[in-house]
């Protein structure tokens, strides 16, 4: 009877298992872990670097899941004066080879289209074919590629003159067809847009000193984006922003800061959503409340319940979004008597919102990553808001079946396999 029962358990949980990994299987990830370059391809764990180093910034997959791009912080600088040098590495997961695109740039971004590489040293942008790289501009703050991968909306940042800050722009590049015929870095610039140095929105005015992250909404027709005062100021208030493609119309959103994540586009709808409310964590777990915002009605709608405080958010679908939350608290410097967050999901119109996670005592749960593709939702689990030791974790859509996905991890992102 003992067996019976035995084998009917092996029969009934073993397939669920199996199609649980199955699923999981889909999912490639590239980390960083104890200063080594990782990654997870069918379930297996595999380093790819063989000396520790330190990555200032996360890894990135290419647009078909072959490349992935690195910084890497050098052993010896090319200059003894050069501060914060960092090359730029790419990896071929076929043919397991690194090769360096660069000894110094900052900001890789894939093309969304094809294997070309976009890259900043000092204020140049480049693209690279991964055989050698061109120059394309000039002067040039944050970046993101166009969805056709033709171009690049561009910032320049205000400077200071003697009469005060001049105004940040923002450009359209577009890019050569065939990068050898690159005979001008000023002949595909447009200007699109000029931000004005101060910007109000409700009581609130921000000197306007730089623009960046770059977002696309799903038809391409609004761009969101940060403008940001001097660095210190920054950690207290920024402005969400849109602007259509064409730079005829200009919003200012809402104030924001950069703890709690930026502006993220739903998936088909042009809704976008944001943690809206100023000040930096260190002086409350307080007014931080979700918002969308649908364009080009710009009606905007708070998801967030009183008494409690969002701290990062994913969207699961063009009406549901999952965001890490804690009660409303003030700081204390004492860790353990700091809120830890847990995971809810808000479905847009709806009362009634669900806690998907409850992490044991003292620890949180943060920075959800939902996977449309796979259908599965990630998050950090973590003792504290700035703890360095944290873990991967992976679930079902609504929580079910968690489970530690990679221990002790760093920087990482991911590629579904369609």
């Amino acid at each position: 009877m003992k067996k019976l029962i035995w084998l009917l358990f092996i029969f009934l949980i073993v397939p669920s298992l199996a199609k649980a990994e199955s699923q999981n299987t889909k999912i490639k990830t590239v980390f960083v872990k104890e200063g080594f370059l990782w990654t997870k391809i069918n379930g297996k764990e595999e380093k790819i670097t063989k000396e520790a180093a330190k990555y200032p910034n996360s890894p990135q997959w290419s647009h078909d899941g072959v490349w992935i791009v690195y910084q890497v912080e050098p052993q010896k600088k090319i200059r003894p004066d050069l501060e914060n040098q960092t090359e730029i590495w790419v990896y071929n997961t076929k043919t397991k080879k690194h090769k360096r695109i660069t000894f110094n740039g900052r900001n890789p971004q894939w093309s969304p289209t094809e294997n070309l590489l976009a890259f900043k040293s000092g204020g140049v942008l480049n693209v690279s074919n991964l055989k050698q790289f061109y120059n394309i501009a000039l002067g040039v703050g944050d970046y993101r590629w166009f969805p056709d991968g033709r171009a690049f909306i561009a910032s320049s940042g205000a400077t200071l003159k003697p009469d005060g800050w001049t105004d940040p722009v923002l450009y359209k590049i577009a890019l050569e067809k065939d990068l050898d015929k690159i005979s001008s870095l000023t002949k595909n610039v447009k200007k699109i847009y000029t931000i004005p140095s101060e910007l109000k929105k409700g009581d609130m005015t921000l000197l306007a000193i730089n623009a960046t992250d770059f977002r696309f909404s799903p038809d391409g027709r609004w761009i969101s984006f940060m403008t940001s005062p001097t660095a210190s100021w920054s950690m207290d208030s920024n402005f969400a922003c849109v602007i259509s493609t064409d730079g005829q119309k200009f919003e200012v959103l809402d104030d924001i800061i950069w703890e709690v994540g930026t502006p993220k586009w739903a998936y088909q709808q042009n809704r976008l959503g944001y943690i809206a409310g100023s000040g930096r964590i260190v002086f409350g777990f307080t007014n931080k409340n979700m918002k969308v915002t649908d364009l080009p009605s710009f009606n905007s709608l708070s998801l967030t319940p009183t008494n409690f405080a969002e701290l990062g958010f994913t969207w699961k679908d063009d009406y549901s979004i999952i965001v890490s939350r804690v009660k409303e608290s003030e700081w204390s410097n004492d860790a353990k008597k700091r809120p830890d967050p847990s995971l809810f999901l808000i479905k847009i119109g709806e009362q009634t919102q669900t806690q998907l996670t409850h992490p044991p005592n003292d620890y949180g749960d943060y920075d959800p990553i939902y996977l449309p593709t796979a259908q599965k939702l990630t998050w950090q689990r973590k003792q504290d808001l700035a703890s360095a030791q944290k873990d991967l974790w992976i679930a079902d859509g609504n929580g079910k079946n968690a489970m530690v996905w990679i221990k002790n991890i760093e920087g990482y992102d991911f590629y579904e396999e369609k």
